[in-house]
């Protein structure tokens, strides 16, 4: 891990294929990377609403960058938060650094 930065030091880290996390966390092993914007097709989706959607677009829809954290569960278990928001405190923090 890197020195410690500020949020919009990790927003940038993410902006260029990097993975970040807080310090202050408590989980051990959470992190933070940026999923870009991409093309999904209809033949993809698992989920029956996301699929009719697409399909109604035409079989191919945009579907926006955002946030995914990885994390954990409420029993444990190794999960992905896609649309990860920042608290305050993450947004205030100065604990941020570059996970390998």
């Amino acid at each position: 891990m890197d020195e410690m930065m500020d949020f919009g030091d990790a927003i940038r880290a993410m902006k260029q294929g990097k993975k970040v996390a807080r310090k202050g966390w408590n989980g051990k092993g959470m992190f933070l990377w940026l999923k870009p914007a991409t093309s999904i097709k209809a033949e993809w989706c698992k989920d029956e609403t996301l699929k009719g959607l697409v399909e109604a677009n035409g079989g191919e829809i945009l579907g926006l960058g955002t946030v995914c954290m990885y994390t954990h569960d409420s029993t444990g278990r190794k999960a992905i938060l896609t649309g990860w928001l920042a608290s305050q405190s993450d947004m205030l923090y100065e604990d941020w650094v570059i996970v390998d």
